[in-house]
């Protein structure tokens, strides 16, 4: 009877061994943001979701402890939020005292350059969710930092093999005067000579007029002296004009860019590859649709947990080496798996190209090849790379 009873307690102890996980080992995710005051536009009908970003992070570390629960890896996410008033740089400073090594950041290109060069940073690893300029992968990269937001050059590459495939080649283009549209614009005309596109015509918005009362009248003056063209191209990243010139140009002819067909990282309207389940995921979380500032958040977050979950490591050299490796592969429902370009960290992803209420393609599109991946078709290459960061730092 003695013998049977330890027999069963052993047989107890074991099974309680094995239902019972290991100690996980804790890798703690930061989100810094900087709130900025957005400039006002002619309308103001919109208002951006004061967890803009934030949900998507929270959504993803929920959805990586899930998994984290078999693999025996826990996540936490500590949120910093600096208002527009406050200093950046201090509490960047203070997160990394205490304890922050992965920061998933958004905030303007001018704080995320001042936190990437902060001695306190050389160890530490940022993913920028926000900042979409260029020079950020070129000149002004840096090693410590990796991009999940689309470059402009990725969406507008991504805009002019979509109107090739349709031979759409009479193109115009309207750019505004505020920020970042100087930026859309150059990223436009470069990716249009990258695949043999040519401009017939451009102008620069410049009326100050409110076109909430009057764009009947002003969009058709201000359209009218431009050549004949297949579609119009808007270079409007702050969504003040634009919205007033569907339906009022001179010639009745589709809006491309920041306004009518749309490259974003992310879109509502996105639903093939299980899509669905995390747009649902989402507005179950946040109470509104899934934005590509949210998916970008997301997948630095999902990065996270696939390069802790393979490299079994919560370090953050050894997460950015893995996640710079050939091996990294990222699931984000886009139909293809996702990877970082080890030349200038910028994550490789299809771009949709959506209206408001749908999918019109999802490039690179059929027939765009490259030698290694045709998500390089997308942005800047290898061989045309300025960022010399990675280069030293692999």
């Amino acid at each position: 009877m003695r013998q049977w009873r330890i027999a069963a307690a052993l047989a107890m102890l074991a099974a309680t061994a094995w239902t019972v996980p290991a100690r996980a080992d804790a890798l703690r995710i930061d989100w810094l943001e900087r709130q900025v005051v957005r400039p006002p536009v002619l309308s103001n009908m919109e208002k951006q979701p004061a967890t803009l970003g934030l949900d998507g992070a929270r959504l993803s570390v929920a959805d990586i402890n899930t998994t984290g629960k078999f693999t025996g890896m826990t996540y936490q996410l500590v949120e910093t939020v600096v208002p527009p008033e406050g200093d950046f740089l201090p509490a960047a400073k203070a997160a990394i005292a205490g304890g922050a090594r992965v920061l998933v950041l958004r905030a303007p290109t001018a704080d995320l350059l001042a936190l990437a060069d902060l001695p306190e940073a050389k160890d530490v690893l940022i993913f920028n969710t926000e900042a979409p300029e260029g020079s950020l992968r070129g000149a002004d990269c840096r090693a410590n930092v990796l991009h999940t937001v689309p470059s402009y050059q990725m969406r507008t590459d991504a805009l002019a093999q979509f109107l090739l495939s349709k031979r759409w080649t009479k193109l115009v283009l309207v750019e505004g005067n505020r920020a970042g549209d100087a930026d859309y614009a150059a990223a436009l005309k470069a990716s249009l000579a990258k695949f043999g596109l040519k401009l017939a015509g451009e102008k620069t918005w410049g009326i100050a007029a409110d076109m909430r009362r009057v764009a009947a009248a002003e969009m058709p003056l201000f359209t009218q002296d431009l050549p004949e063209h297949d579609v119009m191209l808007v270079a409007d990243v702050p969504g003040d004009f634009a919205r007033y010139m569907a339906y009022n140009t001179w010639l009745p002819r589709p809006l491309a860019g920041t306004e009518g067909m749309k490259p974003l990282g992310w879109a509502p309207p996105v639903e093939h590859f299980g899509a669905s389940q995390l747009q649902s995921r989402f507005h179950d979380l946040a109470g509104r649709e899934m934005t590509d500032q949210d998916f970008a958040a997301w997948v630095a977050v999902a990065a996270l947990g696939e390069a802790a979950t393979r490299a079994k490591t919560t370090d953050a050299a050894a997460l950015r080496g893995y996640l710079l490796s050939p091996k990294a592969r990222i699931s984000a429902f886009l139909g293809q798996p996702l990877s970082f370009r080890d030349w200038d960290g910028q994550l490789r992803q299809p771009i949709p190209l959506v209206t408001e209420r749908a999918v019109i393609a999802m490039p690179p599109l059929e027939g765009f090849l490259h030698q290694t991946s045709e998500l390089d078709t997308l942005g800047t290459d290898r061989p045309e790379s300025q960022c010399h960061a990675f280069g030293e730092a692999r």
